[in-house]
């Protein structure tokens, strides 16, 4: 199985079966039981003869370092799980780890565990510290609510919603266990722990007591205490299964604890199994079973009077004994259900979108706004995107050319701001460019972390010969480390390019049945030959003195050869291009169009009136070399092989009325058949998301 879940454990704790305390403990008793376990690996350092608890455990070795260990564990931990598939960090007790990563990415689901006074622990010492923790961790976890309000303490607030007290846990023993007199101390032999006091005062009720034994399970190297007595027992530490079986065995616990105890495992872990626990009340020992016995400011003397009223009054101690085996507080498997639950919730890569859901769409492009929409029935973005939404899938159009800020530097970052910020509220699966390569390398970095797919559509000219060709070219091939497909208007194969060949696609002009709504060949007395229009920018608007090019020699030699036929000719002659409802007025008024771009006649290169010649129904002339004989015959349109060629094909077919209109019709049902909206956007959604196709793309061979 994958692993998905990473957990990394203090680099100071013992994750073996002999030395495992508090933490590792806490980790190997959920695993055991979590539907993750298979998923998660735990990480971390153990002498190289040691032997882990779990198999899914990876050492990180600190040999060769002396300081700052810590930072040094935590960097070699995030190096090994950066790019490995890994989507949720379990990280316990070290705020300065949680730190580290926070502020290196926000790629993973971060959970931490805090099993001690936040303010006693590097990286959250500080108020600044902590609600930095609080504001950028996906879950928190608190062994008590006494650490919780630690970590609160100071802070406005004493609470949030990714805040939770989650109790170290145990899985109870199924059958009360037999009592022997035994008297139970188990941690750190040392005077924090209260093991003196604990010691003085059991010492005492032996010398009272003949029939009971006490033991002290635990070291202290730092410390040194030793108490002396033949019914008195110290044992080194044990491995946790056994210190459960004392537990099992003895009749009364004591934890003692000076020092503000977290929470106090070992109170937990002999009430559950039956003992009569006595505990100070220090930290957050009260909260480790249902009705402790407590003693404040506890000391030796304290202690010695309610173990003997315990051991003289048999019946109260086994009353207790029992209520505390039958009233656990904290069963490991609630713990198990609440992790397991809050993880399954995070591997969900989007929790908020159903499944075979629809998809949500970026598309940044030109949509018209600035002109007023005066482009509306040519806009190929307007186009793409009601395709999209027309297969059901949700569309945000951001139209880039309405930022008007005089300086081009403000414009970008203007723009890029304003595109992290959508990202961020939208979160959408595909970032689709249109006819532009308008963002910064560091948002489309951003944008692939996050796992978006990202597409660009251009229709200019990308090929050789063709106008502005080096230019355009030089535009899309930037940033293409970030952009996973490419559609372009002409074939790629007559396209050089860095982009890599599986990353480039062509893309027919879509025709939209709301935009491309005429029937020319329906009209009455259209009194004109043949349409032909040009522009020079569509976004400029009207023509540009002096600007000519070869569709202006083609025009110009096609009205010589024809002095007799009735051309209407839009960009000729100072003949102003019309637009929008005009445009499509002009067009009415004529039997066949012409469909003539820029440059030479390239592979399905041609220009997006194509779509508004033949998705309106009026017969359509295109160079042959365009090899548009891959998608239509000539029934659907007219191909020519120069201007001759089509001189005499415009003389053949102007005064048969009926098989004009025929091609015309033909071709309008066949482009709509071919290159819809729907259709082309789909595709787009199929290359970029690589999803199975819904239609045939018969350009896609």
């Amino acid at each position: 199985m994958k692993k998905k879940i990473a957990i990394l454990l203090p680099y100071k704790e013992q994750f073996t079966k002999k030395k495992s305390s508090a933490a590792s403990i806490w980790v190997y008793d959920y695993l055991k039981r979590s539907k993750h376990n298979k998923a998660t690996t735990v990480f971390g350092n153990l002498d190289k003869h040691d032997k882990p608890l779990i198999k899914n455990f990876i050492n990180i070795n600190l040999d060769k370092f002396i300081i700052k260990k810590n930072i040094r564990y935590t960097k070699i931990f995030f190096d090994k799980i950066y790019n490995t598939g890994y989507k949720i960090i379990e990280i316990h007790n070290r705020p300065e780890s949680l730190l580290y990563i926070l502020n290196k990415t926000k790629k993973f689901k971060t959970v931490f565990f805090f099993h001690n006074n936040p303010q006693e622990l590097r990286g959250s010492t500080t108020t600044t510290n902590r609600k930095f923790i609080l504001e950028n961790t996906d879950q928190i976890y608190f062994v008590s609510s006494w650490v919780k309000k630690k970590f609160f303490d100071g802070l406005i607030i004493d609470d949030k919603n990714n805040c939770k007290i989650l109790y170290p846990s145990i899985k109870p023993i199924n059958k009360f266990p037999h009592k022997k007199k035994y008297i139970i101390f188990t941690g750190k032999l040392n005077r924090s722990k209260g093991y003196d006091i604990y010691g003085k005062a059991i010492l005492r009720i032996l010398n009272k007591f003949k029939d009971w034994k006490a033991y002290a399970i635990g070291n202290e190297p730092r410390e040194k205490i030793t108490f002396t007595h033949e019914r008195f027992k110290s044992i080194d530490w044990l491995p946790h299964s056994k210190i459960l079986n004392f537990y099992k065995k003895s009749s009364i616990s004591i934890v003692p604890s000076m020092w503000e105890e977290p929470f106090g495992r070992t109170a937990m872990e002999s009430a559950a199994y039956g003992n009569a626990t006595i505990v100070s009340n220090r930290g957050g020992l009260t909260e480790t079973f249902k009705d402790p016995i407590v003693i404040s400011n506890i000391n030796q003397k304290k202690i010695e009077l309610e173990v003997e009223k315990l051991i003289l009054n048999k019946s109260k101690l086994k009353k207790i004994q029992r209520y505390n085996f039958n009233n656990n507080l904290h069963n490991i498997t609630n713990l198990t259900n609440e992790l397991d639950e809050i993880k399954s919730f995070f591997l969900i890569d989007k929790p908020f979108l159903i499944k075979n859901k629809k998809y949500k769409i970026l598309h940044i492009g030109s949509f018209g706004e600035k002109t007023n929409h005066r482009l509306f029935n040519i806009s190929i973005a307007h186009k793409i995107s009601s395709g999209l939404i027309r297969n059901g899938h949700d569309v945000i159009n951001f139209s880039y050319r309405d930022y008007t800020s005089k300086s081009v530097i403000n414009k970008l970052l203007e723009i890029d701001t304003k595109v992290n910020e959508i990202l961020n509220n939208y979160r959408p699966d595909l970032l689709l460019l249109g006819h532009n390569n308008i963002l910064q390398s560091k948002t489309l970095e951003k944008v692939k972390k996050q796992n978006i797919k990202t597409g660009l559509w251009y229709e200019d000219h990308v090929a050789k010969t063709g106008p502005n060709f080096n230019n355009n070219l030089k535009l899309i091939e930037k940033n293409q480390e970030f952009i996973d497909n490419y559609f372009i208007t002409t074939h790629p194969d007559v396209v050089k390019t860095s982009i890599p060949k599986d990353k480039i696609n062509f893309m027919p002009i879509p025709a939209d049945p709301n935009i491309e709504n005429l029937k020319i060949y329906e009209i009455k007395n259209r009194f004109k030959d043949l349409f032909f229009a040009l522009s020079h920018g569509v976004n400029f608007g009207t023509l540009r003195k002096g600007n000519l090019d070869e569709r202006n020699v083609f025009a110009n030699e096609l009205i010589k050869k024809n002095i007799n036929n009735n051309f209407h000719f839009l960009g000729i002659n100072e003949e102003q291009p019309k637009w929008n409802y005009d445009y499509y007025l002009e067009l009415s008024k004529c039997k066949m169009a012409l469909n003539l771009s820029r440059g030479k006649p390239l592979k399905y290169a041609s220009s997006n009136r194509i779509s508004t010649l033949m998705a309106n129904g009026i017969m359509t002339f295109i160079d042959i070399k365009t090899n548009y004989s891959d998608f239509f015959d000539d029934k659907e349109i007219a191909f020519y092989k120069n201007v001759n060629d089509l001189s005499n094909q415009i003389e053949k077919f102007k005064g048969n009325i009926n098989l004009i209109n025929k091609i015309s019709r033909n071709g309008k049902k066949r482009y709509f058949q071919l290159f819809n909206n729907s259709i082309v956007s789909d595709f787009i959604l199929h290359k970029t998301l690589k999803l199975k196709p819904n239609f045939k793309y018969i350009w896609n061979k």
